[in-house]
């Protein structure tokens, strides 16, 4: 089947890079990055929008849901990237965060053909995770149009899930099967159709905001000091410390005996020494207050 690229943003000739293949390197980048100067203009446009998804993922973790991500090629690789993220930085459970990519892990390192183009892989892949209406949904594509998301979308939201478009191309068919829409048009690329570029910066920052957000509005922040963050390697035993310290004005050593005495938790730690109650007591406060060390504080 034929497919008309000619009427998207994402697909049209960049005049400011008609003749980069004549331009010195120096040059060569100076409008590469001029270039990327746009992308965060236009996430600023969708705030409001993002700002919504945000406020309704929360919802949905509140109420044993997940956030799951749907996307297929750079698309597919930003949304499991993101997706593995959460656990090392917010302590959260791998499952609430799901990474989807069109032809499987595979897919990650290597190109697989077609994939993208089947819709009833989308269903069978959110199938296969036994997707409830308590989960959301976000496609990803730069396009809007890939059909592996769109026959995602199109069985979330016959299961009852919320779903939400990334897309680069106003009016694309993705808007038509989101409850909410977030479009950033940052314009045609440097290099004509190389979507891994603007539009993949851009779905890259507001993925950032979707998950960094979420995890905010669920407690797993405090100021701004990752809270929940685990200790799986030697710098994040440090940075555990550190974030206990900067928390409380404790010493090293206050923060580590803190740390210690309970199983290396941050937050518990940090509630331990602003209250000055022991590890249980502090354990039994934050699961009263869902996790929040500011309401925690005011009990």
């Amino acid at each position: 089947m034929k497919i008309d690229l000619t009427q998207l943003v994402t697909e049209s000739r960049n005049q400011a890079s008609a003749e980069i293949d004549n331009l010195s390197t120096l040059d060569m980048l100076t409008v590469i990055n001029q270039e990327d100067q746009k992308v965060p203009l236009a996430v600023q446009s969708q705030l409001p929008q993002i700002a919504q998804a945000v406020d309704t993922i929360t919802q949905a973790f509140s109420e044993g849901g997940r956030l799951i991500y749907m996307g297929a090629g750079t698309s597919g690789r930003l949304g499991i990237l993101d997706a593995s993220e959460c656990p090392p930085t917010y302590g959260s459970n791998p499952d609430l965060v799901v990474g989807l990519i069109a032809g499987g892990h595979q897919a990650i390192l290597k190109a697989v053909e077609n994939a993208e183009d089947n819709s009833e892989l989308g269903k069978s892949d959110l199938a296969s995770l036994n997707l409830s209406s308590k989960d959301m949904v976000v496609g990803i594509a730069a396009s809007g149009r890939t059909p592996y998301v769109i026959g995602g979308m199109q069985y979330a939201q016959h299961i009852g899930a919320k779903t939400v478009s990334i897309a680069c191309n106003p009016g694309c068919p993705m808007e038509e099967h989101a409850h909410i829409v977030i479009t950033p048009v940052v314009g045609p690329e440097v290099v004509t159709g190389s979507s891994r570029m603007k539009a993949g910066t851009a779905q890259k920052l507001i993925l950032n905001m979707l998950t960094t957000g979420a995890m905010i509005k669920s407690g797993k922040v405090f100021g701004n000091l990752m809270v929940d963050v685990e200790a799986t390697n030697a710098k994040l035993i440090q940075r555990q410390t550190n974030i206990v310290v900067e928390a409380t004005g404790a010493t090293v050593e206050q923060a580590e005996q803190a740390l210690n005495a309970c199983g290396r938790h941050c937050k518990t730690a940090i509630l331990m020494l602003l209250a000055n109650i022991d590890a249980q007591q502090a354990k039994q406060r934050l699961e009263q207050h869902n996790g929040f060390i500011r309401h925690a504080l005011q009990d």
